[in-house]
């Protein structure tokens, strides 16, 4: 104890160490285990932006402010990281600028979507990363030609369309299992094409034109191709959910919602733009989910960006918040720099065929609700309509872009029930010309809408109850009016789905209606067929409209799988998978005949025909004698075993004469044949004499 007091009045400030000798105590600041933090050294996070405007002093801090937003909409600028050289004689600017961001990701991200900006018309950014700038002062003065390099073919993507029977390709999904294949109705299966497990993690989606086939994966989206179907191209995207392309396949859409880690906080969603062909990143938008989604709409709305129709992926549109935004390409750029301005705005569309917008604008206060068509880019009102007490209101565009149906459910006057009618507009006719629609029940709900593709015909499912009536109209009766083709009474239908080629429909009565069918003529007002797949969840038409396929997909836990239908309702083959929840028809480019020269071919298809009539022959045959080959292979089995059969009796027979004594043989036994008649059917006919 008296050591214990000693030491309880040292002075630790008094205790002096020999220099340079830690006497074997370790400092509590020192730790090798841990290694020095090194911060980012190097300039491949700057980028240089040049072809700025010149500006004098007074304008120098709001040129400042549109780079910063430009960029700031890109990835994190540092803190002063944004540097505007100023020249020292005129203190103008220089006309360029240095931009620093938190990692080199996004500065590569910011000189692939801003390099070539159209800030207006006299100033394009070009933008180049500050660590190039080594590699263009090196270029040597004396020009040496570069070497030739060995020509590589690339894939054929569209080797499918030379299938020299016409037939079309599909792909399916179950399990873990992604198969290709080619619809072979004259042999009455389908040939394999390519099998894969494991090829997606998610789903597949084909492409529009149906070059490429896209993967889905934790990391990003793969697009795959050629007779080989090897990878074409990848694009990252970490949590990629969604998937959309471009009409003409110029461009892909990838998006991803990532949840808060605070309940409190909204999620983020992140969309990126990919330029397929460079295989780039063209544009990036990210921000809060409520940034992207209009109120009364729960989750992501997809596709969260839509393109305009017949203009070569020229024009893309979002909607938010009392606007439309519309972009362009392929700077990416707002157009105009401005959005279109549309109060309280809850829906739009774009014409199929023109860069045409149909807006819809629900009644706010005194405004009545209002629909109109807005031209691109011009941004002239082609039609407006007002509608009042109106509850709900839905478009449906004609695939040619020529006609546009509006579907419009307002209160009666009670405002206790609703009822229905259509506002129909002539778009490419002069000055738009507009028609109402009224059905002849108001009260009958509306099922379902759907119009004839590349026709003038919709039909329309109404009424109450599990078998509602199915009406047709057409946009060109006699008086050049709207009118009623006909009405079919108390159908099973809740689905209608119009061949590619138009002119023939199936009605179809699904879930709850166990997958009731009907092939109907709408031509001859007539049924084809009637016909049944129990617990169909979905009805798809090939892309020339002579087969159809019936599917039953995971949803329910039997008789999964899909049928093959000819275009009249003739059943020709099945194919059942388990864990089924995938049936896509491979798209067909568009056709390069005019329309005079299809009528053509519909006019001599006799003298066309000939050829595939002797191909048909040569099928039937080819199927005859493997259905012969089959049967021959059945009887031979049959009569092997008939054969093993009488050995194994003849070799029982001394066991069997002595447990019963005695064997009939042939002789011993009577054989009587009986003739027996039977009517089949009585027609008594009355002849004149």
């Amino acid at each position: 104890m008296p050591e214990a007091r000693e030491y309880a009045s040292m002075r630790l400030e008094d205790v002096v160490l020999p220099p340079e000798d830690d006497m074997g105590i370790p400092s509590e600041d020192e730790d090798d285990d841990i290694e020095e933090i090194q911060s980012e050294t190097g300039f491949g996070s700057v980028i240089v932006v040049d072809n700025l405007p010149v500006v004098p002093p007074g304008k120098h801090e709001k040129l400042v402010t549109v780079v910063r937003k430009i960029y700031g909409q890109i990835g994190t600028i540092r803190e002063g990281g944004l540097w505007m050289p100023v020249d020292q004689a005129t203190k103008n600017t220089k006309g360029y600028a240095f931009v620093e961001f938190c990692s080199a990701q996004e500065a590569d991200a910011a000189m692939a979507q801003t390099d070539g900006y159209k800030l207006d018309k006299s100033h394009v950014f070009k933008v180049n990363k500050f660590d190039e700038f080594d590699k263009f002062i090196k270029v040597p003065d004396a020009y040496t030609a570069p070497a030739v390099k060995d020509y590589n073919a690339k894939a054929n993507l569209w080797s499918w369309m030379m299938d020299e029977r016409g037939r079309d390709q599909f792909a399916i999904r179950f399990g873990d299992d992604t198969e290709l294949y080619w619809n072979d109705p004259a042999r009455r299966c389908s040939e394999e094409v390519y099998r894969r497990s494991f090829w997606t993690e998610s789903y597949v989606q084909w492409s529009p034109m149906g070059s490429m086939l896209t993967t889905v994966h934790r990391q990003g989206v793969a697009v795959w191709g050629g007779v080989g179907w090897q990878r074409l191209a990848r694009f990252d995207h970490p949590g990629v959910q969604l998937v959309d392309f471009s009409p003409c396949e110029k461009y892909l859409i990838t998006a991803s919602t990532q949840e808060p880690s605070n309940p409190r906080d909204s999620a983020t969603v992140l969309v990126k733009m990919f330029n397929v062909r460079a295989g780039q990143v063209a544009r990036v938008f990210e921000g809060p989910l409520s940034d992207f989604v209009h109120e009364g709409v729960s989750g992501l709305p997809w596709p969260l960006f839509k393109w305009a129709g017949g203009c070569d992926d020229k024009y893309f549109a979002r909607m938010s918040k009392n606007q439309i935004s519309v972009y362009s390409t392929p700077d990416m750029a707002l157009l105009d720099k401005k959005s279109v301005k549309v109060e309280g705005v809850a829906d739009f569309n774009w014409c199929p065929t023109a860069p045409i917008l149909s807006i819809y604008q629900p009644e706010t206060g005194n405004q009545p609700a209002r629909i109109s068509l807005l031209q691109i880019p011009s941004r002239i009102e082609l039609r407006q309509k007002n509608l009042f007490s109106v509850s709900e209101v839905k478009m449906y565009w004609q695939s040619e872009g020529e006609y546009l149906a509006v579907r419009v459910d307002k209160y009666t006057k009670t405002k206790k029930s609703t009822y229905s009618g259509f506002e129909l507009f002539r778009v490419k006719e002069r000055e738009c010309p507009m028609e109402v629609l009224e059905l002849e029940s108001k009260t009958d709900k509306i099922v379902a809408v759907s119009w004839e593709p590349n026709g003038t015909r919709f039909a329309i499912i109404h009424g109450d109850g599990h078998r509602p009536d199915l009406t047709f109209y057409t946009m060109s009766n006699k008086q050049g009016r709207v009118g009623k083709v006909g009405t079919l009474k108390g159908k099973s239908v809740n689905a209608l789905y119009w061949s590619p080629t138009g002119k023939n429909i199936v009605l179809a009565g699904l879930k709850s209606m166990n997958g009731q069918l009907e092939f109907f003529n709408v031509d001859e007002f007539e049924v084809l067929a009637s016909a049944e797949h129990f617990m169909c969840t979905d009805v798809d038409w090939d892309p020339t409209g002579r087969y159809c396929v019936t599917s039953v997909s995971s949803q329910h836990q039997m008789e999964n799988g899909f049928n093959v239908w000819s275009f009249n309702g003739k059943l020709l083959y099945k194919l059942s998978r388990d864990r089924f929840f995938q049936f896509l028809w491979r798209p067909r480019l568009p056709s390069l005949l005019s329309e005079e020269q299809e009528a053509d071919i519909v006019k001599n298809l006799r003298t066309y025909s000939k050829k595939y009539e002797v191909q048909d022959d040569e099928l039937a045959k080819e199927q005859n004698q493997t259905n012969q080959a089959g049967r021959q292979a059945l009887l031979d089995e049959y009569r092997a075993w008939q054969r093993e059969a009488h050995a194994i009796l003849e070799s029982q027979r001394e066991e069997r004469e002595a447990l019963i004594g005695h064997i009939p043989e042939e002789e011993d036994v009577d054989m009587e044949e009986v003739d027996i008649e039977e009517i089949i059917d009585i027609t008594e006919e009355i002849i004149s004499m």
